[in-house]
């Protein structure tokens, strides 16, 4: 990975769920793009590991082990960024968890599991916007939010409630950023990744092959998707090229969705 000034050079970025899939993907080519990045999420081997990669490579990177479900980790993420890298730039909510074997329908799911999905999914992003914003407002020279949401925030397919009811939740956050911090030069967008083989998702499904071929079979373009499909999508987001673009929801799933 060869560092250079690129279109992110002089930016700081924060990314949660960064230890692996499109966290990792993302913090690999930001930093590629001159960006000084927060590694943050769990488990800490992850995002230290990815860290550890991008500082080997000539990049700038620092590993924050962090629970998005725990505000008081959050806020320190934010605070220790800052006090590595000066500032921050730009944030890319983006960790997540999906319970496949627990998260079913909606007249047998367990409260418990419902309350675990949103604490990370829904409300562990909330964190992430809430002290990321705090900071972008106090430095007074706008910002880039980026949250990371699902084609299952646009459809009713899914089994799992939990997971694509807090999905859609993200969506509409990023537009409430967008009306209500756009005066104060801050930029919000959400994406929906689609189906997706090396990341966390896939790897812990119950089957994941049936799930690779059933997926495979809806997909136009005829294949998964992959971290390093999405991660240019994101930084694009985050870099002054997408200057006028706020408000909005990217789909990225080979064309699962128009069919």
């Amino acid at each position: 990975m060869k560092m250079a000034e690129g279109k992110l050079a002089g930016k700081v970025a924060l990314i949660t769920g960064a230890g692996s899939g499109i966290g990792a993907a993302t913090a690999r080519l930001m930093a590629a793009e001159g960006a000084s990045v927060a590694i943050t999420g769990i488990p800490a081997d992850g995002v230290i590991a990815v860290a550890a990669e991008i500082s080997d490579s000539g990049g700038s990177a620092v590993a924050i082990p962090t629970d998005v479900s725990n505000p008081e980790q959050v806020e320190s993420a934010v605070a220790q960024t800052v006090e590595k890298f000066g500032r921050l730039d730009i944030v890319v909510p983006n960790a997540g968890i999906q319970m496949h074997k627990e998260d079913r329908n909606l007249h047998e799911l367990p409260e418990e599991v419902w309350d675990r999905t949103h604490d990370v999914n829904y409300k562990g992003q909330y964190f992430a916007c809430k002290y990321a914003l705090a900071q972008m407002v106090k430095q007074g020279e706008g910002g880039v939010v980026i949250i990371v949401a699902s084609v299952t925030a646009l459809t009713g397919t899914t089994p799992n409630v939990s997971y694509s009811t807090g999905k859609a939740g993200l969506v509409n956050l990023a537009r409430h950023i967008a009306v209500h911090y756009g005066d104060q030069g801050i930029r919000a967008n959400s994406i929906c990744p689609g189906a997706l083989e090396r990341t966390p998702d896939h790897d812990e499904h119950p089957d994941p092959v049936g799930r690779e071929a059933t997926a495979t079979n809806r997909i136009p373009l005829n294949r998964l998707g992959t971290p390093e499909d999405i991660a240019p999508f994101i930084t694009f987001l985050a870099t002054d090229d997408a200057s006028y673009a706020t408000g909005a929801n990217f789909v990225i799933d080979g064309g699962l969705t128009i069919i």
